[in-house]
């Protein structure tokens, strides 16, 4: 009986000590490893690849905004505005449409194709659309400036998306197409390898240029 005691003991002990052991390497050891190169060999990714103006931060290369001004290029719909929101004097938190702000999320409606809610947010996506873009015409708009991405908050968009914006632009910005154009190009990733995936225009990316241009261009005029 007092051998069985002994085993079991030793036992639950071993098991304890390899618990505690693999627990410190698998949970802290090898983490605080990885955290320590990846901020060594890959320091703007591990710092969640945070994009300045002037030395204040304004994002995430890899998590959109909602872009409203003329003078900025538009991303994709999102469900959630890209949790951009106002606040009044009350506190009072409601999205930039003056719907009211749930609290920070992400994700999408999942409407069906044959939902009515959908076609409604699409039609009114798309008249907006086309009365800041007049010279589009409505089989021309890109498919993705009136699908949402299922996590609401997709930084991309198509070369098409961005060329279709290129007017409204320079109108609104005062820019040259040249200029807007160059943005574009230093904003634009190609196909991974060039074989996978599709070529993408980062939207934060190009509006920080057109801001920077615009300001350039405000200094250089006084």
């Amino acid at each position: 009986m007092k051998e069985s005691v002994k085993h079991f003991l030793h036992g639950t002990r071993q098991a304890v000590i390899v618990t505690i052991v693999l627990m410190l390497i698998c949970g802290l050891l090898f983490p605080l490893l990885l955290t320590g190169l990846s901020s060594l060999i890959f320091p703007h990714q591990a710092g969640g690849s945070l994009l300045e103006v002037n030395g204040q931060v304004v994002g995430a290369e890899h998590v959109g905004q909602e872009f409203t001004e003329d003078y900025y290029m538009w991303g994709r719909p999102s469900a959630y505005h890209y949790n951009v929101y106002l606040e009044d004097e009350e506190g009072n938190q409601t999205y930039t449409d003056g719907t009211e702000f749930p609290g920070i999320g992400s994700g999408s409606n999942n409407y069906a194709p044959s939902n009515p809610d959908l076609d409604a947010r699409v039609q009114e996506d798309m008249e907006n659309f086309l009365a800041k873009n007049p010279d589009v015409k409505k089989e021309d708009i890109p498919t993705d400036l009136l699908t949402a991405s299922g996590s609401g908050l997709d930084p991309d968009i198509s070369p098409a998306s961005a060329e279709i914006q290129i007017p409204r632009i320079v109108k609104a910005s005062g820019l040259s197409e040249d200029t807007v154009r160059d943005i574009i190009s230093q904003n634009t990733e190609g196909k991974l390898l060039g074989i996978f995936g599709e070529e993408t225009v980062n939207v934060l990316g190009v509006n920080i240029g057109i801001y920077e241009a615009m300001e350039s261009a405000s200094s250089d005029a006084e």
